[in-house]
Order: structure tokens, then sequence, then C-alpha cells
């Protein structure tokens, strides 16, 4: 089993990169699921339908997401009839649902969670407890389990991988929108990494446009963020698993350009780009 996870996709920059690449990278490397984090893919602040809806129908069949997702109207009717976008398990009482349970072309299932931290975040309940009720349930029905982690520190991160070595197959971090170095399988046979890093603009400030973040810093005076838009990266992790005990084998951290992605997608057969995944 390969699982391909699109680190935070950030306004229409990171959607770009999405577009270009999934097709390309499923291809490539024969990835069987793609999850991505889309909590800031609607202008660097929140999801909508339409966008949610164009996600899915470039490839990507989970969408995890953290304390932006409810940041557009409108996805409190949208989470609640669209299954694969998921929302943190740990909000004590929101419309969504915090895991899914996807299946691949060939009928295998994989069970995606997402969790958010409370150091430095809103006080939701508590990730760990949450995590370990829900992992027990996810087990009855699939062995592949998947967690982002949506948290500000890391060691709130790297607690949250031991907790959950042996348990389940990976857990990533997402919301601080830069990747880690740290990536590593667990004892107890979990792929792990404390942050995958942001798809989108890399010219700004963790995707923010640099000069209105420069001058809040500067003045302590509140500021409207825009998402920036040029320097376009796309950063995920690449997670093998054995199907039959469910525990990682490796996982790979990836960061491509846009233009490399182009490349990818040039260099790849017709036929193997029009297959997709197997």
């Amino acid at each position: 089993m390969k699982l391909l996870f699109i680190g935070d996709i950030v306004g229409r920059s990171g959607r770009d990169l999405v577009r270009v690449g999934v097709g390309a990278l499923v291809a490539h490397h024969g990835i069987n699921l793609v999850i991505a984090n889309g909590e800031n893919s609607a202008g660097g602040n929140g999801i909508t339908r339409e966008i949610g809806d164009s996600l899915i129908a470039q490839g990507v069949d989970v969408i995890t997401s953290g304390n932006h997702v409810w940041d557009k109207k409108e996805v409190f009717e949208y989470i609640g009839v669209e299954p694969r976008l998921i929302r943190p398990l740990n909000y004590p009482d929101a419309p969504g649902r915090g895991s899914y349970v996807a299946r691949t072309a060939d009928g295998r299932s994989v069970g995606v969670l997402n969790l958010m931290g409370r150091v430095h975040m809103a006080n939701l309940d508590d990730p760990f407890r949450a995590a370990d009720r829900e992992v027990t349930a996810l087990a009855e029905r699939t062995r592949i389990i998947f967690v982002d982690f949506h948290a500000e520190a890391t060691s709130e991160k790297i607690a949250m991988g031991w907790f959950l070595d042996g348990r389940v197959t990976a857990i990533v971090g997402t919301h601080t929108h830069v990747q880690t170095a740290d990536e590593r399988v667990l004892p107890g046979g979990t792929a792990y990494i404390t942050d995958v890093g942001m798809t989108g603009p890399h010219d700004g400030v963790i995707g923010v446009e640099k000069a209105t973040v420069l001058q809040k810093f500067l003045s302590g005076m509140p500021a409207r963020f825009e998402a920036a838009s040029g320097d376009p990266i796309l950063h995920a992790v690449l997670i093998t698993a054995d199907d039959a005990s469910g525990k990682a084998t490796s996982i790979t951290r990836v960061r491509l350009t846009l233009d490399e992605l182009d490349a990818l997608a040039a260099d790849l057969p017709d036929e193997k780009a029009a297959a997709g995944r197997g």
C-alpha cells in the first residue's frame, strides 16, 4: 500500500500545485490513496464546496483540516454532506466527522483520522483520549490507519507519535507550514514526521504576503492577511505500508516546485498518466 499525504494547501498557488501534481505523482509512484490537508485552500483561510469538490475531482481521496476549517460559512453545510472532508475529531460539538474509511481503486480500506492539538491552540477535548477511542474503533474496520495531527507544539506532536506507535500506520503533523526533517518509522511500525510542510507560496511568511506580516510584527497593529502567490512548492510525504500488518515500511519527504511537477507530468507516457492509480 502506498499513501501520499499533501501538506496544508494554501490558496490558489497550492491548488495549482495539486492540479498539476497529483496525477503525475500517483502515476509515477504507483500511489493507492491520496490525502491532503485543505483547511487553507480558499484564499489562505478555510475551504469552500467548490474547492473541496475540485480537489476530489483532481485525485484527492480524503481532505483533512484543522482550526481554519470553519473560516468559510458555507463549510458548515458542506462538511455535513461530504464525508470525504473531515475535521478534527476532538471538537466537542461540531458538524461533520473526525474520521473516514476510504477505499482504494482495488477495494482496500484505509482509515483516516484527523485530530487537533491543544498546546497554544483552542482548548478542545483531549486529543490523546479521543485518538485512543477512535483508533480502537477504526482497527475493527481496517489495518491501515492514517492520522493527521494538526498541532502547534512539536512536543505535543512527538508525544502523539509515541502514544500511537504500533497502533496506526502513520501519524503526520500539520499546521506550522514548515517541513521538518525528522521523518522516520518508529519502533512499533508507525511512520512519523513532525510537520509535512505547506503546499503553496513560499515567498511570504507561512503562506501569507510578507509585507503585511512584517508590518504587524513592527507595529503590533491588526492586519488583514492575504495569501502570497510566488515560489509555489508542494510539500508531501510518501508512505509505504504492509497490508497484512498495517505497519509502515518507509516514509519519504517530497518537495517539488511547480516546474518540477510539470516536468514529472511531461515525462510520463500518455497511457500511464491516463491510468492514474492502481
